[in-house]
């Protein structure tokens, strides 16, 4: 079982029970995401859609601009693909996974374990040499796919901490919130996406391609280094970043390399900018 990460050649030594999706998305062109998929993906897989498929209803001033979905209603919906127990899931993107981790989070919250990130993402599978195919697989439908999965459990909210939660949690002693954007956007130098430029008073910044190297998740040892600052129990470590997406990324890493996930706001900065 693979719960964090997974090599290409680790995915071709898969013989049974297998799910692979794609989630490349890019924010600033919504449909190219499913349009790189139908000109080239792995085989097998499938598209996942950050706004329709892995994202809630956007409410203007008062969410952010990808809050999560019922996460009962995801349930149902990803259970319909033949998720069983045991099967492996693999999710991919072309952004060294900051945007895979959104689907490795959600099913990790809904205790589906075996959830890997391909390391390295599509572009580690074709250094390999590895096969694609080309063409767009339908989902299935409600009536294909059945009830909700047995052993995917019911979203448990204490994964997450909302606006009031954090804006109590920034000044604990006890508690780290950590901003998982780059550098710029931290300081507010730049804002490519929303109408406020800044951060939440009293985060820290860990941006989260500081987990890659090459394109590929850093070594064990080199992550402990990255998070020795954090609080010892990951439960005292919340992420977020503009939307929720991108702080899975530090969290899928923190779990790589502690066996504990931390805490995600998944408003985040486009969320609390609208109280």
């Amino acid at each position: 079982m693979y719960q964090t990460i997974i090599s290409p050649a680790e995915v071709t030594d898969l013989t049974a029970d297998v799910l692979i999706f794609d989630c490349r998305h890019n924010l600033f062109q919504l449909g190219e995401g499913a349009e790189n998929y139908t000109a080239a993906h792995l085989p097998g897989a499938y598209h996942l859609h950050m706004d329709a498929d892995l994202s809630g209803e956007i409410l203007l001033g008062k969410t952010g601009r990808h809050p999560l979905p019922d996460m009962d209603a995801f349930a149902a919906f990803i259970s319909r693909f033949g998720l069983g127990a045991e099967t492996q899931v693999v999710c991919y993107d072309d952004k060294g996974g900051g945007l895979a981790a959104r689907l490795w989070w959600m099913l990790r919250v809904l205790n589906h374990e075996a959830t890997a990130v391909l390391d390295g993402g599509i572009q580690a599978w074709e250094a390999e040499g590895l096969p694609l195919e080309a063409g767009y697989r339908d989902h299935p439908t409600a009536s294909e796919g059945g009830v909700v999965a047995p052993h995917l459990a019911r979203f448990a909210p204490h994964c997450t901490r909302d606006r009031a939660q954090i804006a109590l949690l920034r000044n604990d002693p006890t508690h780290t919130v950590i901003d998982s954007r780059t550098v710029p956007r931290y300081l507010g130098e730049h804002e490519p996406i929303d109408p406020v430029a800044g951060h939440i008073g009293g985060a820290i910044n860990l941006p989260w391609p500081d987990n890659l190297t090459n394109g590929k998740l850093k070594p064990r040892a080199e992550l402990k280094t990255r998070f020795a600052k954090l609080k010892k129990d990951a439960q005292n470590n919340t992420f977020y970043c503009g939307s929720g997406v991108t702080a899975c990324h530090n969290i899928l890493a923190y779990t790589h390399a502690y066996g504990e996930m931390p805490l995600l706001y998944p408003g985040s900065w486009s969320d609390w900018i609208t109280g």
